[in-house]
């Protein structure tokens, strides 16, 4: 039998990178891997144009497209892209900033306030150290230069949010410098860190992160594998073909990290960090499936009601596709 052509849409990641290059097969499956380089051009062309059959996407965008009952997609749980936040807290030293509570009543750059990022960093301050969020004044725009991040189409927030956007010609990581804003969060590092009165909020944030994880068990999402949902509908084997294949794509490349013979990464300690790896995260930081994911994703959810993106929490199971014996790996 044929096998069915389709297009995914991914940044490059070495978890994919088995995908990309044959290595793995998806059954069923003529895949073709493009990868672009940046997510949120993939979101801007996936969910304005559904470009793709297949792709990665803001996973905050997709729910709140679920929250409100139009999503033309369907989610795999496969979390292509986690990362903790702690240490994207950014302010100008001349601010009188020195704690998160020092936060309120301030002006804060983001990129965009519905972007997975911000929405965690948010959650973290409210919920670990009691930021009251009300009280800011957001300022929104690229963090590298003048003007917007992206052209998103999320839906808009269930109550209004004092967010301005950045009409200046200078970056936020220009305004932060220049104390035109007080503190910048979001995906990125600026590149004033460190040269001048920019400094991190939490200067110690492996540790702090750490500690986070061993406590909670939560590790931020960013991004989640989606399917078009006219192919689901049509394809109705699809979605597990694909999530077996991001697995084994995900092994193949756990291989390769823990091959002592030589380093398949450019990190010098890669082999004590696969230690580390054991150690907090039995092994592996990116599990799929949704039971091993359940503590990130109702935290996920809770920060999403909180913030006004969905009017209630909905059952996990509804967020994506049926996947027989799928509980996690």
């Amino acid at each position: 039998m044929a096998r069915l052509p389709l297009t995914i849409a991914t940044c490059r990641y070495d978890r994919t990178e088995a995908l990309r290059s044959g290595d793995v097969q998806v059954e069923g499956v003529d895949l073709n891997v493009l990868t672009l380089g940046s997510g949120r051009e993939i979101f801007d062309r996936m969910v304005g144009g559904h470009e793709f059959e297949a792709s990665e996407l803001s996973i905050s965008e997709y729910v709140s497209m679920m929250g409100a009952g139009n999503c033309p997609f369907i989610a795999i749980p496969v979390f292509i892209s986690r990362v903790f936040r702690h240490g994207f807290v950014f302010y100008n030293e001349h601010s009188g900033i020195r704690t998160p509570k020092d936060l309120e009543g301030k002006r804060i750059g983001v990129p965009l306030y519905t972007q997975s990022a911000a929405l965690w960093v948010r959650g973290h301050l409210t919920s670990q150290y009691g930021v009251n969020l009300d009280r800011v004044q957001w300022v929104q725009g690229s963090v590298d230069v003048a003007g917007t991040h992206g052209k998103p189409s999320a839906p808009p927030l269930l109550k209004p949010v004092a967010i301005e956007q950045n009409e200046r010609p200078y970056s936020l990581d220009e305004l932060l410098a220049r104390g035109e804003i007080d503190a910048l969060i979001g995906s990125r590092k600026p590149a004033s860190l460190g040269k001048g009165v920019v400094k991190r909020m939490f200067p110690n944030f492996r540790e702090v992160e750490r500690e986070f994880y061993l406590r909670t068990k939560i590790f931020p999402i960013m991004h989640v594998i989606v399917l078009r949902r006219d192919m689901h509908e049509r394809y109705p084997w699809l979605a597990n073909s694909l999530y077996r294949g991001f697995v084994a794509a995900k092994e193949w490349t756990m291989k390769r990290l823990r091959y002592p013979g030589s380093l398949s990464t450019l990190l010098p300690w890669q082999i004590p960090d696969v230690e580390e790896l054991d150690e907090v995260f039995g092994g592996d930081a990116f599990p799929y499936g949704i039971e091993p994911n359940r503590p990130t994703l109702e935290a996920l959810l809770q920060h999403m009601v909180e913030q006004n993106f969905i009017k209630e929490a909905m059952p996990l199971e509804s967020l994506f596709a049926p996947l027989p014996g799928a509980m996690g790996h």
